[in-house]
């Protein structure tokens, strides 16, 4: 079914690589469905407790595909492949709409999503990076917002999570110059969670799933990432309301009691995996 990615589960992590290679991993709008249809199977697939995204190659994603844009700017795009079989949608409905606008699914989708970012990233492929939960980023990897050098502007919420990881000052020098930065820079200005060796992101990041999925409830990650993301949007005591009613429902199951008895017993905790219907 997929042409432009490549789709691995290594229980407990799905991994999902962009494999356009000569063109550094430029999305097409076939690329960008089959990932979409790839998360939504990893939602789905127990074995899953996290998700890893990453590049084929020397680039994580170099933006959308030059040919596709200038098909988009003279008004000849046609729409591309029939998508029609990769039509599965990820993401927590019941997230609202904040989070079903184009690519603020991806702040939707149930399960930890982290970009292994292992080369160029630049354009719509910066803005994805930056709408995953974390991102594990080789020191050589060269980043570029890209968007006033195209004559574009700060596309598909990278104006809206851009300024919450690093600052408003920040986030416009980068918007505005379009300049070229890297991995230690990307450090720095608070973009790389975790700043590892060329060559070291993807086992970086399977490696923290795979911690994840020795220690963690799946309940309780997927349960953290809606509070971090839903409470941006909200009020303080919106918020706090909301915090309260999920706490008194996370005291009343098993994974609490798996959790304490866990802790008094000396053993690894036994958690439940997620099961997300369709």
């Amino acid at each position: 079914m997929y042409q432009d990615i490549n789709y691995d589960v290594r229980e407990p992590v799905a991994i999902i690589t962009m494999n356009r290679p000569d063109a550094l991993n430029a999305f097409t709008s076939r690329m960008l469905a089959e990932i979409r249809h790839a998360l939504a199977a990893a939602e789905r697939d127990p074995d899953v407790v996290g998700i890893v995204l990453t590049g084929a190659g020397r680039g994580f994603c170099a933006g959308m595909d030059m040919n596709a844009l200038n098909q988009m700017s003279s008004g000849t795009d046609e729409g591309g492949d029939d998508l029609s079989e990769l039509a599965a949608s990820p993401g927590d409905p019941n997230m609202g709409e904040n989070f079903q606008t184009t690519y603020s699914y991806l702040l939707s989708v149930r399960k930890p999503l982290l970009a292994a970012i292992n080369g160029a990233c630049a354009g719509l492929g910066f803005a994805v990076a930056m709408l995953c939960d974390m991102r594990f980023v080789e020191r050589s990897a060269k980043f570029s917002t890209a968007f006033s050098k195209r004559g574009l502007i700060a596309e598909h919420g990278i104006s809206w999570i851009l300024p919450r990881l690093i600052g408003p000052s920040r986030a416009l020098d980068l918007l505005w110059s379009a300049r070229k930065f890297d991995g230690v820079e990307a450090e720095r200005l608070g973009l790389a969670d975790r700043l590892v060796e060329d060559g070291a992101s993807l086992d970086a990041a399977l490696g923290y799933i795979e911690e994840l999925a020795a220690s963690a409830a799946p309940n309780s990650l997927m349960v953290m990432k809606q509070q971090v993301y839903r409470h941006l949007n909200m009020p303080l005591g919106e918020a706090m309301k909301e915090t309260n009613t999920l706490m008194a429902e996370s005291l009343s199951r098993p994974d609490f009691r798996e959790g304490v008895r866990s802790f008094i017993e000396k053993r690894p905790p036994e958690f439940a995996r997620l099961e997300i219907a369709d």
